[in-house]
């Protein structure tokens, strides 16, 4: 049986308790005029199915010559995916992936055993006043996946499956539901959605993945008779059927889970792993500095810098 502290058999069941399991009220950082809030991990929750870093990135607006400079820095034990509502990301990895991250679409990074990227606005974007506006996640790879070379997936806004009618829009981000399946290709079972609902308008979540939750990123939500606000992560409790209802301004949300993996995982600055040993062996290849032939590589054509092992 896959690891989910919420799997206890002591737990009560049915109506002894409310159908959602915890509320998480992301913590905001002003990164000097930009936002971000992060819902994962969170005291209570470290993950949801293996989704285990949750950030709102903005909504900002960047006034000419301004923008964000991500400087290379090492990723080892995850997939990351960079989602966008607004703006543009450009995107380099020391596989020599050279990609800009458009709204819609998906760029899935697997780091396993080590990747460096950056993430900045830079180029013509930067000669003109611009948005940023999305949500970044990290999903953490199974033990028999961590070690895993390097990769780089990109899916375009049109490559994703989107569902639409009755007054909601959902594009499939990640792994399968409703019947759907996305395709960029990931290393457990997830679902990952943008929901977009119309005022009054409910949808279901998928009731075939053991771990759920939802992000409201705009507008409000009703369920069970509680009304959820933007900025607010619910998690649910397996095996529940759960519907959320928008409210009068109608709601965007993020809707997520999956499959929980075996164990808790550590995490330390912008590494994921099973055990410390691997976290530990990651930061003394990213303090020797040995681009060229050492564990981690600078991205071309964004090697003239790097963010240093914090200490």
């Amino acid at each position: 049986m896959s690891w989910n502290p919420a799997l206890d058999p002591d737990c009560p069941t049915g109506d002894a308790v409310d159908a959602i399991e915890t509320v998480i009220v992301p913590r905001a950082r002003d990164l000097g005029g930009f936002e971000v809030r992060r819902a994962l991990p969170a005291p209570k929750r470290q993950m949801v199915g293996p989704f285990i870093f949750f950030d709102q990135m903005g909504p900002a607006e960047f006034v000419t010559g301004k923008g964000i400079d991500v400087r290379p820095h090492p990723h080892i034990g995850l997939a990351t995916v960079t989602y966008l509502y607004k703006g543009r990301i450009h995107h380099r990895d020391s596989l020599g992936t050279d990609q800009w991250i458009n709204p819609g679409a998906v760029n899935w990074m697997v780091a396993g055993h080590g990747i460096t990227h950056s993430e900045r606005t830079d180029g013509e974007i930067r000669k003109r006043p611009h948005d940023l506006f999305g949500i970044q996640t990290w999903v953490a790879l199974p033990e028999e996946a961590e070690d895993n070379p390097a990769d780089f997936q990109h899916a375009g806004r049109d490559d994703l499956p989107e569902l639409e009618g009755e007054g909601k829009t959902v594009r499939l981000i990640l792994g399968s539901a409703w019947g759907e399946t996305a395709p960029v290709k990931t290393f457990s079972e997830m679902f990952y959605a943008d929901a977009v609902l119309e005022a009054g308008v409910s949808i279901p979540l998928p009731d075939n993945h053991e771990d759920r939750g939802v992000y409201v990123t705009g507008g409000q939500v009703t369920v069970s008779g509680d009304t959820f606000e933007a900025g607010q992560m619910m998690v649910f409790r397996p095996g529940d059927r759960i519907s959320l209802r928008a409210g009068n301004q109608g709601a965007r949300l993020m809707l997520l889970g999956g499959a929980t993996l075996n164990g808790p995982r550590h995490i330390w600055w912008n590494f994921v792993a099973s055990s410390k040993d691997r976290i530990d062996a990651a930061k003394e290849a990213w303090r020797a500095g040995d681009w060229a032939h050492g564990r981690f590589q600078l991205p071309p054509g964004d090697d003239q810098e790097f963010i240093p092992l914090p200490e």
